[in-house]
């Protein structure tokens, strides 16, 4: 698995995999090498997605916006 390929439904598929296995490694043996492997695992996929989330690109309304922060289609009104 790649992490630098995935995108956010096949990241949350593989993520619940991941966590999948680790469970199951740990359920045989709580202490195992492979335990603990499993759990890194699945901890560098969340910190990996976490990373994609924080650092994705603006789209073009965005982009707009915080160019043109008074325009009429970047108004924010609260409800």
């Amino acid at each position: 698995m790649s992490t630098t390929t995935l995108n956010q439904p096949k990241a949350q598929e593989e993520l619940h995999a991941a966590i999948g296995k680790a469970r199951e490694a740990c359920g045989i043996d709580s202490t195992s090498p492979d335990c603990a492997t499993a759990w890194d695992i699945v901890e560098e996929m969340q910190a990996e997605m976490a990373h994609r989330r924080q650092f994705r690109a603006e789209n073009s309304l965005e982009s707009y916006c915080s160019q043109n922060p008074d325009a009429l289609e970047c108004r924010l009104y609260d409800v």
